[in-house]
């Protein structure tokens, strides 16, 4: 087996993000420092960070609800509350797939399954995420059809996004907005690129996976049917 998807099938990370690890030579086979495609075999000892990496068990793929202020990252070494942190009760090794900022709140996966991680990443499997936002200002129609056909950011135009503005006033309005992109911040950008403010953005679903009925810091595990619609290709939004 290739070492890369030893560490992935073992719960390290996605295989992709395996790969780096290797590369930046944190990954030892029976002591000596690893390169990306060597294989391991039954009985090898691998490291990561000077720690070993048991063999793969149990895989499982977790909906949770990230409260605001907690971190994805599972780095040790920082002082904020992690994702992770809400996991310490499930004896294996876990890690979040995607990302959700700091100050927003929402459903995120997290998983030791790292060939279901790389779908879940890859484009062609990408689903839309859906997202509740509460922005300053009002959302008028123009912003609605500028959403809808895409806006431009420093990075390049958006895909088109879909749509609905469920309170509209002069001070705040809330909308539910759907994207088919995974780029950083971006409703956030999107928002602010039309001239307001995000006050709070909580992603209620991934997909047909809805965080409907979970509370902050709640986690459900997924059903095999939703793991199966991510294997789906993803047809994006109707133009």
């Amino acid at each position: 087996m290739r070492l890369q998807k030893y560490l992935a099938d073992a719960g390290v990370a996605s295989r992709r993000k395996c790969e780096e690890l290797i590369s930046e030579g944190r990954v030892k086979v029976n002591g000596v420092t690893a390169s990306v495609g060597q294989t391991v075999e039954e009985g090898d000892t691998v490291l990561l960070d000077g720690k070993r990496v048991a063999p793969a068990g149990e895989k499982v793929v977790y909906a949770f609800y990230k409260p605001k202020n907690v971190i994805c990252t599972a780095d040790p070494g920082e002082d904020r509350v992690r994702v992770i942190d809400y996991f310490r009760d499930v004896p294996l090794r876990l890690y979040t797939v995607g990302r959700l900022d700091y100050d927003s709140e929402g459903l995120i996966f997290v998983t030791n399954d790292g060939d279901f991680a790389d779908k879940l990443t890859h484009p062609r499997y990408m689903k839309s995420k859906t997202y509740r936002v509460l922005v300053t200002g009002e959302v008028t129609k123009r912003d609605e059809r500028l959403l809808a056909s895409g806006v431009e950011l420093e990075d390049g135009p958006t895909a088109p996004a879909i749509v609905r503005v469920t309170k509209r006033g002069e001070e705040k309005s809330e909308l539910v907005i759907s994207i088919f992109e995974g780029r950083n911040r971006q409703v956030r950008r999107m928002m602010e690129a039309l001239g307001h403010d995000t006050l709070k953005l909580c992603r209620i679903a991934i997909g047909e996976v809805e965080l409907k009925g979970m509370k902050p810091g709640q986690r459900r595990l997924l059903t095999d049917e939703e793991k199966a619609g991510f294997l789906r290709a993803n047809a994006g939004p109707e133009t």
